[in-house]
């Protein structure tokens, strides 16, 4: 068995480094809610030495915010910002040596996705465009997944650690109770259900089956360099590999 760790970066949290030790592959802020160019190249050159796959993690131009507020844009303003962001990185990613593998949204622009179809379009169309053999990480078995597939993306299903699950298979909204998992070993034994067992509870106790193809650790919290290592030590123990999707 294997999965991909996956973890945002470029944020400004200062532990991409050795973050980028533990992952498979890495999300790169792209300046709109977080990060520049400096920042960008040097998570890049990072990734690069520790073959870790590299992804652009474009948001709604919301920096004040970190990219959490809802927004309701055009689905041309959306294609272009999308693709203006990665374009940003790719260049990046093509002066170092690189190769730029799989785009994933963040923040408000992932979370409205899964519920709003118009939004998932407008996104995977500008990943399309830029180029059709970029994989998309989207929340599993959400609307994001099946955005992918009608435009003939490959989609990478997303999982989260330290998150809780509504029974639809959302994430629990960051202003309700629930949303974040404090406990590490609650978030371990999240982790391996989701993995191992392809289902998670709900915050309502029921059980929801997910497709677990990669797992998001937040890379912005006080204890994620800590809590990155006890989940890879945690998995390769359970005899699960750890390595981005092919």
């Amino acid at each position: 068995m294997q999965i991909d760790l996956n973890a945002d970066l470029g944020e400004g949290a200062g532990s991409d480094e050795e973050l980028l030790k533990l992952v498979s592959s890495a999300n790169i802020a792209c300046g709109w809610h977080a990060g520049d160019a400096s920042t960008m190249r040097q998570c890049v050159r990072w990734a690069i030495d520790n073959h870790v796959a590299i992804g652009a993690h474009p948001s709604f131009p919301d920096r004040a915010n970190f990219g959490r507020s809802t927004m309701h844009l055009p689905p041309e303003e959306i294609v272009a910002g999308v693709l203006y962001q990665i374009g940003a990185l790719a260049a990046i990613v093509k002066a170092e040596g690189g190769t730029l593998a799989h785009v994933k949204p963040h923040g408000a622009l992932y979370n409205q996705a899964v519920k709003e179809p118009e939004l998932a379009a407008a996104i995977v169309d500008a990943v399309r465009r830029f180029d059709p053999g970029l994989r998309f990480f989207g929340l599993a078995g959400s609307g994001m997944i099946s955005a992918a597939e009608r435009v003939g993306l490959k989609p990478v299903e997303e999982v989260f650690a330290d998150r809780g699950y509504m029974p639809d298979g959302s994430l629990v909204p960051r202003s309700q109770p629930g949303a974040l998992i404090e406990d590490e070993e609650q978030s371990l034994a999240q982790t391996l259900s989701l993995v191992r067992d392809h289902r998670v509870t709900a915050i309502d106790g029921s059980v929801v089956a997910v497709n677990a193809q990669s797992v998001c650790l937040h890379g912005d919290g006080a204890h994620a360099l800590a809590f990155a290592r006890r989940i890879r030590s945690t998995l390769e123990r359970e005899g699960i590999a750890v390595m981005a999707t092919a």
